[in-house]
């Protein structure tokens, strides 16, 4: 630490103002710094982005045009320029009390020259695509009804059998009407082929490690760049990353095209999740916040040295006001100006549980209350963060978690010999049936609180794990790589064009291979259970990465998806098609809450290498009355009783196929599965009874802030606990509750986050009167004379 450190421990008072950054306008524009620790600050504009310019002994490459800035209240500096500014570049810099002189860009920054050199300035108007203003995200009504995707965007298209133009870059999502010579759908209408709800984008905001102005074979269209990363390298939070550009060297191109992919998904139905990286930054060097504010964004141990949690050298302190600022507001930019519809929180038990909460509140009161928030519940070491975002911290509090206990349980470990219930060990089908459940019996609160999947990008992926447990891999020929290159040297490329990872598979009958059955019993299990289904990009193609566990430099002939695979292993895609249509077609696969799932899903075996379970009485309002789901991870046939509810079962989902419509009966009371695959039946159709009823509070408050309160609900029949306000009406917060039809009253208690207040005294009651598929409720808080306030429950009329 040095002279000009903030201290963490003292007092900073948060501003709270959401203008920090540039406000631009043609006649004047208004910049904005927040850099307490600084002497002064003044505002340098440049002509150019600042690339392939010599430095100077002091590190500036050039010279600008300075403006002294003003401090503000709160350690922030202003300065307005009154011309117009577009098309030029900006730095800060900024002294410090012992003399030091520091020029950085913009933390708050929307665009960038190349590889983020210099803050850009735009007109951001100029950078949305036609009829962007009536771009409109598909509707979730319920988390329940994801179905997530989880894509690099260089992956998507990289490879030669995409037939997509623009290789590795956004505008690929925008090529429709593609196929291969057998007529099969590639890229975007593949997507909506499969069936999938949310594509989970791998970050695509700038990132560190990628030179965006490194090509090979470039061409005008798609420009080829030689590096490749994930991109959990934070540099510019809230800038697209210039390496999936058509020009880097264009600030507004990357902004642009980003707009013109999300627009594509949404025109096809499809939502667009963003992983997000707020908890480590590349380094704190060349990271983008130590410039201005030095030390205060990064957290420290006991020592007063860094605390290294993320095992990158660094975390960032997201209990600290100004860094909890920064990470709302950069969430909430995203979610407008990009109409980004979910985030995904890499590292999240790095972030402080405070701040989950209010990102989840405000980001749905305020944006998008159907906004969909995930994030992995560890961390990558160990950290003094006393709060930390694991497991179980997420009930009751509108976000989900990664379940790599379910994970786990149905695969075995990540990257080894270990196996789990669909790779051959017995004694996982007591965890394997949690997972089925929503985890509402291990770490969740309700189903949505958990996200279910076997593989993602990190560690081997589902086809590459089983081989290794299978001892495939040396009959693969699979490569032994290490950091993107071979372990013994020589050419990558070279050796996956020896590799065959499918030596073993028949191509004539490809359901009947032991690792294809094993792989589609995985992922079987995921999208049949209760919770949020996640799958792995190419899962449905049989993807391999040839053995590479840790693929985030690798290159494009390890990541990028092989869509030949889509003939080759056509059957393995429309099992997946099947499966995703019959979860999204029938709601008693999607149960909303604890209570639905104990009054409708029954296990009905679980040992010996089957898990069975049946769901009752049309769970859900789902037109099928009784539905029965058979995993048997036997390597051989198993004959099962059947539930003696009925006399006849249609099978929709067996070895063979799966999809909604029955395609062969079974008579009696005993069914034999095949080995290594699963059955879905189902007894007769009915007409179901209405599946809720709603009931929708409208809280209003004097003072119009709402942030941190919420209901606590029982007698609902379906989700009892926790009910966030997820909307703003005429200056009112307003709720919705499902109750189950037949419910005739509920209870609440309106309180403040996890009961600091409680608002008015003792239990209130809600009467759902017969019949009535709407009920409104007004909660009216008034003012008194000596400070005090009066809580009223007005119930309203439908």
């Amino acid at each position: 630490m040095n002279s000009n450190y903030i201290n963490a421990e003292s007092a900073v008072e948060l501003y709270e103002d959401k203008d920090l950054g540039l406000t631009y306008t043609p006649g004047s524009s208004v910049f904005k710094v927040w850099a307490p620790a600084a002497f002064a600050v003044s505002l340098v504009l440049y002509e150019t982005g600042g690339n392939n310019l010599p430095e100077t002994g002091s590190g500036i490459k050039d010279n600008g045009k300075i403006v002294q800035m003003q401090r503000q209240v709160t350690g922030v500096w202003q300065a307005t320029v009154h011309d117009d500014v577009k098309g030029k570049y900006y730095m800060y810099r900024a002294v410090f009390s012992d003399g030091t002189i520091r020029e950085a860009v913009d933390p708050y920054a929307v665009a960038v020259s190349a590889n983020g050199t210099r803050t850009a300035i735009v007109d951001l108007r100029d950078t949305d695509p036609l009829h962007w203003n009536s771009d409109i995200s598909p509707r979730l009504a319920h988390p329940a009804d994801a179905v997530i995707y989880e894509l690099h965007v260089r992956d998507f298209s990289s490879d030669s059998s995409s037939g997509m133009q623009y290789k590795g870059l956004f505008k690929a999502f925008t090529e429709t009407g593609l196929t291969d010579a057998d007529g099969n759908t590639l890229g975007i209408d593949h997507l909506v082929e499969l069936g999938i709800t949310h594509v989970h984008l791998l970050p695509v905001f700038d990132y560190q490690t990628v030179d965006e102005l490194k090509q090979d074979g470039p061409s005008a269209a798609a420009p080829h760049f030689t590096d490749y990363n994930w991109g959990y390298d934070p540099q510019n939070y809230n800038v697209p990353e210039g390496s999936y550009s058509t020009n880097p060297s264009d600030p507004a191109a990357r902004i642009l095209e980003l707009k013109e992919l999300v627009q594509a998904l949404h025109s096809h139905g499809i939502a667009v999740i963003m992983d997000v990286v707020y908890n480590h930054t590349f380094s704190v060097e060349k990271g983008p916040f130590d410039g201005l504010a030095p030390d205060y964004f990064y957290r420290r141990d006991v020592y007063g040295q860094l605390s290294n949690g993320s095992g990158v050298g660094n975390e960032v302190a997201t209990e600290l006001p100004m860094v909890r600022k920064y990470i709302k507001d950069s969430l909430a930019y995203w979610a407008t100006e990009y109409h980004i519809d979910g985030f995904r929180f890499d590292l999240m038990g790095l972030m402080d549980r405070v701040t989950m909460r209010e990102i989840a509140e405000e980001l749905r009161l305020e944006i998008n209350p159907e906004l969909l928030l995930y994030g992995e519940p560890w961390t990558g070491g160990d950290s003094p963060l006393p709060d930390k975002t694991l497991k179980g911290a997420q009930r009751g509090k509108g976000y989900a978690v990664f379940n790599d206990n379910f994970r786990s349980a149905i695969k075995g470990d990540s990257d080894g010999w270990g196996k789990g219930f669909a790779t051959g060990e017995y004694g996982k089908e007591g965890e394997v049936a949690s997972g089925i459940q929503g985890a509402i019996y291990d770490f969740a609160d309700s189903p949505v609180e958990t996200v279910n999947y076997t593989t993602a990008h990190d560690n081997l992926n589902l086809w590459d794990k089983i081989l290794t447990v299978q001892g495939l891999r040396e009959n693969a020929a699979l490569p032994e790589l290490e950091n993107g290159r071979l372990k013994n040297g020589g050419s990558v490329e070279a050796a996956v064009a020896l590799a065959d990872p499918y030596v073993t598979v028949d191509k004539g009958d490809v359901l009947k291979n032991e690792t294809v059955r094993r792989s589609l019993l995985a992922n079987g299990i995921v999208l049949t259970s209760q919770g949020i289904p996640f799958l792995h990009a190419g899962d449905e193609l049989l993807r391999s990465k040839y053995g590479d566990h840790n693929s985030y430099r690798s290159s494009d002939a390890i990541n990028g998806i092989r869509w030949g695979n889509k003939q080759v292993f056509k059957p393995v895609f429309q099992y997946y098609k099947g499966l995703i249509a019959l979860r999204r077609s029938h709601p008693a696969f999607r149960l909303h809450g604890r209570e639905e799932i104990e009054r409708c899903l029954e296990i009905l075996r679980c040992d010996s290498g089957i898990v069975s379970y049946i769901l009752k009485n049309h769970a859900g309002g789902d037109s099928w009355r009784n539905i029965v789901v058979i995993f048997n991870a036997n390597p051989g046939a198993v004959t099962l009783s059947l539930p003696n509810v009925a006399e006849r079962w249609n099978v929709v989902a067996d070895h063979s196929a799966a999809g909604q419509d029955a395609f062969r009966l079974i008579e009696g009371s005993e069914v034999e599965i095949e080995g290594l695959s699963m059955m879905v039946l189902y007894d007769v159709y009915g007409e179901p009874a209405p599946r809720s009823k709603t009931v929708e509070v409208h809280y209003e408050r004097p003072d119009g802030d709402y942030r941190g309160w919420n209901l606590w609900v029982w007698d609902t029949g379906i989700q009892d606990g926790q009910c966030d306000f997820r909307a703003l009406e005429d200056g009112r917060a307003v709720a919705r509750i499902e109750v189950m039809p037949e419910v005739e009253s509920i209870g609440y208690i309106l309180r403040l986050n996890d009961w600091e207040e409680k608002d008015g005294e003792g239990d209130r009651f809600i009467d759902c009167p017969p019949g009535e598929d709407v009920i409104r409720v007004l909660i009216l808080e008034r003012e008194q004379g000596n400070g005090g306030a009066t809580v009223e429950h007005l119930q309203l009329m439908t």
